[in-house]
């Protein structure tokens, strides 16, 4: 019998439940102030203007390198929404994982060159249809933006769920759970804890 994908869904998030500050975008892909969100992806502060600039920011280490390294292991594709690849600025032109990376777009047509390793496909549905094969038995990553992540909770296909809490208070931007009414149990699996972020992995108990 063939193991099926785990499916995973989540985000970084402040104390009061912004994945992004406001006015995110290209050049800003987490908002005004949102840097302090990923201070754990660089090892501590980093800013946008040095990411424009191309200088060289550090690395997640101590319990973040642990978290990316156990996370980035179990992947085997990846979900994100066209907001988030377009507030990422396509990551440079490339896939930055080794791994298929599905983009959920209703601008189909605008796909890009199969080379950049991105795939654009109309529907969640779709592109959860896609990954979970692509994956095997390994986790499929629905990565954000918020409302994939909504989408995905809503529809019950999420097996985990991901949160790395960082240790700010935005005060205004997104919420991940704007507008969310699906009520969820969930069960705590495994935590990292770090001076930038606190990174939880639950169960979706059905």
């Amino acid at each position: 019998m063939t193991s099926k994908a785990t499916v995973a869904a989540g985000l970084t998030v402040s104390v009061d439940g912004y994945f992004a500050g406001p006015d995110d975008g290209p050049g800003c892909g987490l908002g005004k102030g949102g840097e302090r969100l990923h201070y754990w992806v660089f090892g501590g502060p980093w800013t946008y203007e040095q990411d424009a600039a191309g200088e060289t920011v550090g690395e997640a280490d101590g319990a973040d390198e642990e978290f990316l390294g156990a996370f980035g292991n179990r992947q085997g594709a990846v979900i994100c929404g066209r907001n988030t690849y377009e507030s990422a600025e396509a990551w440079g032109g490339s896939n930055p994982w080794e791994i298929p990376l599905f983009v959920v777009t209703s601008r189909v047509d605008d796909q890009p060159d199969p080379s950049a390793g991105f795939r654009f496909v109309p529907s969640f549905e779709a592109a959860l249809a896609q990954a979970t094969e692509a994956a095997g038995d390994k986790y499929v990553n629905v990565m954000g933006g918020g409302s994939l992540v909504r989408q995905a909770l809503d529809a019950g296909v999420v097996d985990r769920l991901v949160i790395s809490t960082a240790p700010v208070v935005l005060g205004g931007g997104k919420r991940l759970f704007d507008g969310f009414t699906s009520d969820l149990t969930l069960r705590k699996v495994q935590v990292w804890d770090s001076p930038h972020a606190t990174h939880v992995e639950y169960e979706v108990v059905r």
